[in-house]
């Protein structure tokens, strides 16, 4: 059984990314920031649980907790299947193209395979928006000392949400699925726009702690 990505040490993912193959790719790669951006929010509120001074918000960061650590999970197996879908692709191109029957059932079996491939990232742009949401809580509610961690979280969120994006567009590129491709394109628009209100007071609210 072929080892899953997410269970690769650090280096050998990084080793397998800067190999000649195409998957692991950006979709992998963005799936991994949103991991590791639910994770620095699960250690922000981790870090502010128990705390005299944060007593007030004690609940919240338990909850923040419950909810980062699933879409961790979440987003973890969606390194894989991003893979996994653009290897579906490469598989379809592969499918024999000398009978108008070949043809056709290769045409057809490279379009679900694009339509899947867009699914994936589109799943980890949306659930980006959804971590962001949480960071945002993390910086303003969570332990001050960690703040950064917070900021950092907001970061990779928005490298995830760019990195899910710009692999939904260049396969709608190729989708002939209209109704798909406008659905597709009007949620990646909507979420742009919330993405950038969640993150612009976290990103404000790290520099006024770091101001000198």
């Amino acid at each position: 059984m072929t080892k899953k990505l997410i269970d690769h040490t650090i280096e050998e993912f990084a080793s397998e990314l800067a190999s000649s193959s195409p998957a692991p790719g950006g979709g992998s790669v963005g799936a991994l920031c949103g991991v590791l951006a639910a994770g620095l929010v699960s250690m922000v509120a981790s870090l502010t649980v128990g705390k005299e001074k944060y007593a007030a918000v004690e609940e919240n960061m338990q909850q923040l907790i419950n909810n980062a650590e699933k879409l961790r999970k979440e987003l973890q197996v969606l390194v894989d299947k991003d893979a996994e879908a653009f290897n579906g692709f490469m598989a379809a191109m592969k499918l024999p193209k000398e009978t108008t029957e070949e043809k056709i059932k290769r045409s057809q079996a490279m379009q679900e395979a694009l339509r899947n491939s867009c699914v994936v990232p589109l799943r980890i742009a949306e659930l980006t928006l959804e971590i962001a949401n949480l960071a945002a809580i993390a910086a303003e509610e969570g332990n001050s000392n960690a703040v950064t961690d917070a900021g950092v979280a907001a970061r990779l969120c928005e490298a995830a949400f760019f990195a899910g994006s710009y692999n939904v567009r260049v396969n709608l590129l190729s989708l002939k699925d209209e109704g798909f491709k406008e659905s597709a394109t009007d949620k990646l628009s909507k979420w742009q726009k919330e993405l950038k209100i969640k993150l612009i007071p976290v990103y404000n609210h790290c520099e006024n702690e770091l101001a000198l």
